[in-house]
């Protein structure tokens, strides 16, 4: 916005960013989503039976969970909600760009569990061979986690 009789330019209140400080707790979240990724991987890897499809993939999900809810909160941000089309909104509201390349892969995890409508929720779980590709969304967004929060893994 011009001022008229000066040419100078006037800042309004809206072009003021605050930015947000932390919310305590991200830390916990953070090291929460790599102990979920840790048990993730080693289940999948020794291929224990305890660990059916179903299991891991809920296990994956909440690793991911955890490092989006550690992201945010590390810069004072909060998701509408915790289902996979709510965290990814919220990652890219807050940062813009970076999960582009897993963001499909995030949106497909919604497809198994449909459980927000107490009414209609529908469990589809995922066959074995769709594990490793969940493991390797996790991985890819704990790499990102730690990347916004300056984290050394």
């Amino acid at each position: 916005m011009q001022d008229s009789t000066s040419n100078t330019a006037v800042i309004g209140f809206g072009d003021i960013k605050v930015q947000p400080e932390a919310i305590p707790g991200w830390e916990e979240y953070l090291h929460d989503g790599d102990a979920f990724l840790r048990t993730g991987l080693a289940a999948h890897e020794k291929k224990k039976k305890p660990f059916t499809p179903e299991i891991l993939y809920n296990i994956v999900a909440m690793a991911i969970e955890k490092h989006v809810m550690a992201a945010l909160m590390h810069r004072g941000e909060l998701p509408y909600n915790h289902t996979m089309v709510d965290l990814v909104a919220a990652m890219e509201e807050v940062f813009p760009g970076l999960i582009v390349e897993i963001k499909g892969g995030l949106l497909e995890l919604d497809r198994y569990q449909e459980i927000c409508n107490v009414d209609s929720f529908s469990i589809t779980p995922p066959d074995m061979e769709e594990i490793p590709e969940m493991l390797n969304l996790a991985v890819n967004m704990q790499r990102l986690a730690y990347g916004v929060t300056g984290e050394v893994q």
